[in-house]
């Protein structure tokens, strides 16, 4: 190797094409980092190419047939990443080539290469994503240095290019070896495609031809265990809590305030969520989706829960209830909820016990004390025609007495009138809020289901590809 230049290629002429083979092995996705859009892999990235400056005669040499030299004192291809997403396009890790007698080199070094992957945050927590590793010459085009998939099965499409031009691409199924794979524990690996094309670059080289480049795709889908517990689920208790504002009695003073801690604990999510998932306005994460939905709901809620308080407390000095009020609240909607309204059993039996009385033509003064009112009244306003001929019978202080007597039972009847106006508008609130109970329920579930479940990996009964390698790699020797 006196004579050896590690700057030329190792080509006959000039003009004569180099095949470099590349093969792919994959040994842990370390990270998919959602915000900046990286992927981060180790990978193992194996070079082959015919140097025929370095083939030798093993009979001359003792029978060596395989030597190992520093990657440094030969031509190595300037293979870059280029969706790099890091300062090192190229590898830099230090290791030795494997050099054949016929002139064959394989390189194989590691590497770590942290990637461009455009994060589609669409169906988030349950999504899929498609990244991808693409490798290619930085200097030569494809006419002085060519690149080929090893040791897979290939086969040439045609497909339309960005710019609507067809190309033929080389496909290989599976283009990424897992044969020494860790398994993530964030991601299944759903499909490893490898390709290779040639493309044209006008604008920074016009005259040069088209460069090669080959582009490992990794097709992964989201294990979605610790985002089910951790953020799904809790999201739906807290969606579920608004029905239990409804159920809760105004009287109770507490209705608003778990409408607003409801608030705060979404709140609370949603800052958990935009330190999850990138800043986009392309799409709505499927979460994110679920949280709007639900910050709807509560604010419903309170909304209703202010009308329902303003009802509750309403009372006859303030607000007179308008026949329709009656009709819908007390008479439509009770009905409808299965609400029956519970009746008054003093009212009853007072009412069975005046028949009686009158009857008899007797005044129970001492039956009840807010219920006397009722029969003192009713004697009241039969006597008011023959008010001058009581007057002749009886003394002046028997006189006033009557009278005061008949001013009280006047104040007990507005008191009972005003107290049944308040127990009615009590009773509207509780319609209202039964009313928005059964609703806020049915809308609840159905939003629950209808948004969640759109997610597509739900109903994907594929297995995961690399599966298969688990018990090997997991198992300790």
């Amino acid at each position: 190797m006196v004579s050896y230049n590690r700057h030329r290629r190792p080509a006959h002429s000039p003009t004569e094409p180099i095949t470099i083979k590349l093969k792919l092995r994959l040994s842990q996705i370390i990270d998919v980092h959602e915000i900046d859009q990286i992927m981060t892999c180790s990978v193992w990235l194996k070079q082959v190419w015919i140097d025929p400056r370095l083939s030798w005669n093993p009979k001359n040499y003792g029978g060596v047939n395989v030597l190992y030299i520093p990657y440094e004192s030969i031509w190595v291809p300037d293979l870059v990443l280029y969706n790099n997403a890091d300062s090192n396009y190229n590898i830099t890790i230090s290791t030795k080539a494997t050099l054949h007698y016929s002139g064959q080199v394989t390189w194989e070094p590691p590497a770590i290469f942290k990637s461009m992957c455009q994060i589609d945050v669409r169906w988030f927590p349950f999504d899929e994503q498609t990244c991808y590793l693409k490798f290619g010459s930085w200097t030569f085009s494809e006419d002085l240095l060519n690149l080929e998939l090893l040791e897979v099965q290939t086969k040439t499409v045609e497909e339309i290019s960005s710019t609507g031009e067809k190309e033929n691409v080389t496909i290989a199924e599976d283009g990424i070896d897992l044969s020494d794979y860790y398994p993530s524990v964030e991601w299944d690996i759903m499909s490893r495609i490898a390709k290779r094309r040639a493309k044209n670059y006008p604008s920074c080289c016009p005259n040069s031809g088209a460069y090669v480049d080959i582009m490992y795709f990794l097709n992964l889908r989201r294990k979605p265990l610790f985002y089910t517990v951790n953020l799904v689920f809790p999201c739906v208790g807290i969606s579920f809590l608004t029905i239990l504002v409804f159920y809760l009695p105004s009287d109770s003073g507490e209705k608003v305030t778990l409408c607003i801690s409801i608030l705060v604990a979404l709140t609370v999510f949603f800052l958990l969520l935009t330190e999850i998932i990138p800043a986009t306005s392309i799409a709505l994460p499927l979460i994110g989706k679920y949280l709007l939905f639900t910050m709807v709901m509560v604010t419903l809620s309170v909304v209703v829960t202010v009308i329902a308080l303003n009802l509750h407390f309403r009372t006859p000095t303030t607000h007179k209830m308008p026949q329709w009020v009656k009709t819908v609240f007390l008479k439509w909607l009770p009905t409808i909820l299965f609400m029956r309204r519970p009746l008054d059993d003093n009212e009853e039996s007072f009412r069975r016990m005046g028949k009686k009385n009158l009857k008899n033509k007797k005044v129970p003064l001492n039956y009840h004390e807010h219920r006397v009112s009722r029969d003192i009244g009713t004697m009241y306003a039969n006597a008011q025609q023959k008010n001058e001929i009581q007057k002749l019978y009886y003394s002046p202080p028997v006189v006033k007495a009557f009278e005061n007597v008949c001013f009280i039972a006047e104040l007990l009847k507005k008191k009972d009138r005003d107290d049944k106006v308040d127990e009615d508008w009590k009773y509207v609130a509780m319609v209202l809020d039964r009313l928005f109970l059964i609703l806020f329920s049915f809308a609840c579930f159905t939003g629950t289901t209808w948004i969640l479940l759109q997610a597509p990996t739900l109903y994907d009964n594929r297995e995961a590809i690399d599966l298969q390698y688990r018990p090997a790699n997991m198992s300790i020797d």
